[in-house]
């Protein structure tokens, strides 16, 4: 029962945050006349004595410690003696270990703010040194229509910067104080709970002390953020690895973030984004798990809320790990420009085609179905739009005129599609204003 029920080993993390809650309590104490000024300072330097052991990694877990808090607690009663058993009075490692969370969280999650810009820097980065690259995009992984390989890679700043809002929105939420809820009950000898949030850096003071002690909320939503951009990484990964294959050839992987294959000398396996891919599932793992942990709990706090920190822990990790690897896997990619415009070809122009009738007054519907016609009868022909006589395009509209071998020109189509977020030179650029402006707020 004891292996069973210890915590220790994986929630010793939270000491920093479990010493910065304890060091404001016993300020809040000695405020509301419960210890001396004198039995305050000499909890806080304790305290502070057994930060640094664990900072120098010389604190020693004794068989009793069932988790963080006893830890400390135990730890600061061997340096200071008894004053130390002053400092859980009125307060409950139920409000105790909720608090710790919350601030480790704060911590954490501006850690992964930094880690998620830097990725969307080196994605503008690359998207300006690319400005004018041309390749196929893709739908149902079928070519579809020329895009600029800029604007592309900026889609996917966009989900990340979904990511980044979702994640600051749960950190202004998660920054409210619990600490003086107690057990459930509240807080009953007088201690000052606005002091408490002020001193830590929360925004205010949680309004209930059940739902104190018992909401994990906010750790489902940093879970379920963290679930989503796994995500969104795991399908920047897949691009990347259908793009450096062969097949493709588009882009290629710095050494730096691809292995060798043990067998065969001539692989270069994109490793960093297949692991990328692959830790995706585990991020949505820790949510499933916490959620099917929370779904019937009863009010207050109950011990199952333990099985909080592993895929919180687990998470953070993970995405400490992936971040950077996908920022860095960006800035050293390798473009190879004259593979994406071989991958061009004239089918692709065929919704140009269908506009350059629809201008002439055809139905969309319509064009759409002469458009299909005349790329049928090129693939049995077996040639290229751009090779088709004027008299072959004429079998199947008269509107077809010479200027139609205007159309057949990729750069000419990508720079129509000059509305705001499409793939025209100026809409790009307008991209990166954006989102340099946004970066930078």
């Amino acid at each position: 029962m004891e292996r069973f029920n210890r915590s220790f080993d994986f929630d010793w993390r939270l000491y920093g945050a479990d010493i910065q809650g304890s060091v404001a309590y016993a300020k809040a104490l000695a405020r509301a006349g419960i210890i001396t000024a004198e039995e305050r300072d000499l909890l806080i330097e304790g305290l502070s004595r057994v930060r640094a052991e664990f900072e120098c990694g010389t604190f020693q877990p004794a068989p009793g410690d069932e988790d963080i808090h006893t830890g400390v607690e135990r730890r600061l009663q061997e340096l200071i003696g008894p004053v130390a058993g002053k400092l859980h009075t009125g307060r409950s490692r139920n409000d105790q270990v909720v608090t710790d969370i919350r601030l480790y969280l704060m911590e954490h999650l501006d850690r992964l703010d930094g880690l998620l810009t830097d990725l969307q820097e080196a994605i503008v980065e690359q998207a300006e040194a690319h400005l004018d690259l041309l390749m196929p995009g893709y739908t149902h992984l079928q070519r579809a229509q020329p895009v600029r390989f800029s604007h592309w890679l900026l889609s996917t700043f966009w989900m990340f910067q979904r990511d980044w809002e979702r994640l600051r929105d749960a950190r202004h939420r998660m920054a409210v104080c619990p600490l003086g809820s107690g057990a459930l009950a509240g807080h009953s000898l007088g201690i000052d709970r606005e002091f408490l949030a002020r001193e830590l850096g929360f925004r205010a003071i949680s309004e209930n002390s059940i739902d104190g002690v018992s909401d994990r909320d906010f750790i489902l939503e940093v879970l379920s953020g963290g679930a989503i951009l796994g995500i969104h990484l795991s399908r920047l990964a897949e691009d990347l690895i259908l793009y450096a294959s062969a097949e493709f050839g588009f882009v290629e992987l710095s050494e730096a973030y691809s292995t060798g294959s043990s067998l065969m000398p001539q692989k270069k396996n994109p490793d960093s984004a297949e692991l990328m891919r692959g830790k995706a599932g585990r991020l949505v793992g820790n949510l499933v798990s916490l959620l099917v942990t929370a779904k019937g709990l009863p009010s207050a706090y109950d011990k199952d809320l333990q099985e909080d920190k592993e895929p919180l822990f687990d998470t953070l990790n993970t995405l400490e790990l992936m971040l950077p690897v996908a920022a860095e896997m960006i800035r050293t990619l390798r473009v190879h420009p004259d593979r994406m415009r071989a991958a061009l070809e004239d089918s692709m122009l065929a919704t140009d085609l269908a506009d350059y009738l629809v201008r002439k007054g055809i139905p969309f519907r319509q064009a759409h179905h002469l458009v299909g016609q005349v790329v049928r009868y090129g693939i049995e022909e077996g040639k290229a739009l751009r090779d088709l006589s004027l008299a072959e395009w004429q079998r199947f509209s008269p509107l077809f005129e010479a200027d139609v071998a205007d159309v057949l020109d990729f750069e000419r189509s990508v720079e129509q599609k000059d509305s705001p977020g499409g793939t025209a030179r100026s809409a790009v650029e307008a991209q990166i204003a954006r989102a340099r402006e946004l970066m930078a707020s």
